[in-house]
């Protein structure tokens, strides 16, 4: 069984299209849509957790992307810029998935983005702006 957080890039043609019902019902995968969206170009991004068998699995993403959907690990979207990060703890009071917790031993703020959701949330409550998001 594998758990993968990943976000997907639809061009305009397929936001339209019922592909995450598609891709769920053809390879047998649970979902959770974390985030969605349709940018000012009309192509969707959205970030989703897949869940299933890892061969559905990887028939599941040869499928998006034979379809023109573009797939990136969503670890790769959020980052901290730890030069500007000041280790002030706003960001573990808006986190709702708990990528952000203070070590007890150091005090530092520990940022795990396997388990962010790319929310955005801790973007505009980050006082140095030290969190980013690039999707």
């Amino acid at each position: 069984m594998v758990t993968k957080k990943i976000v997907l890039h639809f061009p305009k043609r397929m936001v339209d299209r019922p592909i995450i019902s598609d891709l769920v019902k053809k390879y047998d995968l649970d979902f959770n849509i974390l985030k969605a969206s349709i940018t000012q170009d009309a192509e969707g991004v959205m970030v989703l957790e897949l869940k299933g068998n890892q061969a559905e699995y990887d028939k599941g993403i040869e499928f998006l992307l034979k379809n023109g959907v573009k797939i990136q690990a969503l670890g790769q979207d959020v980052t901290r810029n730890e030069d500007r990060c000041t280790q002030c703890g706003a960001c573990i009071t808006v986190c709702p998935a708990g990528a952000f917790k203070m070590d007890p031993k150091t005090r530092q703020v520990v940022f795990d983005n396997t388990e962010c959701i790319a929310c955005g949330l801790c973007i505009p409550a980050c006082p140095p702006r030290a969190m980013e998001v690039h999707f």
